[in-house]
């Protein structure tokens, strides 16, 4: 019953302050607000990268010359094809390999030209990567035996030079020499900010032709299953490195790249929500100097009650849930405003953000921590006023 009459109390002596508390709640609800939108941003942005990595394929390797880190520059390759053609008996399936070599190259037809990433490779490419085409066919092995300019083109790259007409069947000019489409892809976006729509596919050996160059910059593997992708990874660097002793390869698998990404985006997730969770901290500062002053302003009323029997418990009591009430409806009013935030963020710009449970229950449980924890002060020197003094108080 103490109790309850003390929520009463509480709730009252904030209604009776009603701007005062929500001036003092502001605080609390933009900590809240903050914690809520960062952390939607930063899983968001966690959850596109990963749906980006898993939408390159499935159990995909990639082979490249030196060792991959971050920040490193890369390594001149020493791969050509007849290396891929190694590789390929090391797999034992063909079809599960496939080639790049890349290069950026003009790309006209008439007065249209756009910039796009050249991508030389051979017909295995649909089997190992996951790039549906909308229109026409993708290249054959007949086109990488004999050379042919043949190109398949990235939607964004037909929609800039074509416009609306179907570019099955015409030419298009690639580094001054002429092509002609065999293909369309489907529009896929970016990847790891490339832009896979603004690629143009030609024959391996015609790319490395019109380049002038006869390395390849990387291969990539198609693992029967996941469990197949480990022991593959290690049978491929294995006789790289018995083909070519001294020399550095990289086998990089989806599992590593997700594994790398998650903990960089989990620790930026981590340091926005630290950054958010300051101004928590500062809502709850002011929560404390509020309270302090209700300390002051009450000083009598406080005396009066403890001289009719009050005891320093129940005054305790009372300005500590004044100061969780504060806090719990700021925390609840920054969720909702937080979660709409979110939604609307993602709504309105290409900004990815992902609610999630247990940053919400973060927010809330930090929210009515930081009543406790600033409320105490307060509350104990309501709880230890003197009654004689009190009452004398002007």
């Amino acid at each position: 019953m103490r109790t309850a009459e003390a929520l009463r109390m509480a709730v009252e002596a904030l209604r009776v302050n009603r701007l005062r508390s929500g001036l003092t709640m502001f605080g609390v609800i933009i900590g809240v607000l903050s914690v809520v939108i960062l952390v939607a941003i930063g899983t968001g942005a966690k959850d596109a990268v990963e749906r980006e990595i898993a939408g390159l394929g499935s159990n995909i390797i990639l082979v490249v010359p030196g060792q991959v880190t971050l920040g490193a520059a890369p390594t001149q390759s020493r791969l050509d094809l007849s290396d891929v053609a190694y590789v390929r008996r090391v797999v034992g399936d063909p079809s599960r390999v496939t080639v790049a070599v890349n290069s950026g190259e003009p790309v006209r037809v008439g007065r249209n030209e756009v910039f796009a990433t050249l991508t030389g490779t051979d017909e295995n490419v649909p089997g190992v990567f996951d790039r549906p085409l909308r229109r026409g066919r993708y290249l054959s092995e007949t086109d990488v035996d004999t050379r042919r300019r043949v190109a398949v083109l990235g939607s964004e790259v037909a929609a800039k030079l074509f416009g609306d007409v179907d570019p099955i069947g015409r030419q298009v000019t690639v580094a001054g020499v002429r092509f002609r489409v065999v293909g369309l892809y489907e529009t896929v976006g970016a990847t790891f900010g490339v832009a896979r729509d603004q690629e143009v596919h030609i024959p391996v050996t015609t790319a490395q032709r019109l380049i002038g160059m006869n390395r390849i910059n990387a291969v990539a593997v198609s693992a029967s299953g996941p469990d197949e992708i480990e022991p593959l990874r290690r049978r491929v660097l294995a006789a790289l490195a018995e083909r070519y002793p001294g020399e550095r390869f990289s086998a990089v698998t989806q599992t590593q790249l997700l594994g790398t990404v998650g903990t960089v985006l989990g620790m930026l997730t981590g340091v926005l929500a630290a950054i958010a969770a300051i101004s928590l901290l500062v809502g709850g500062v002011g929560v404390s100097n509020i309270m302090l002053v209700g300390v002051r302003e009450r000083t009598k009323e406080i005396g009066l009650r403890k001289a009719l029997g009050a005891r320093g418990r129940d005054v305790l009591v009372q300005f500590l849930i004044e100061a969780v009430l504060l806090t719990t409806i700021g925390g609840l009013a920054g969720i909702v405003l937080g979660v709409g935030g979110a939604l609307l963020i993602q709504a309105v710009s290409p900004v990815p953000a992902a609610i999630t449970w247990w940053s919400i229950v973060l927010a809330f449980g930090v929210s009515a921590g930081v009543g406790v924890f600033f409320g105490v002060a307060p509350a104990r020197r309501a709880a230890r006023l003197d009654p004689v003094v009190a009452l004398r108080t002007e």
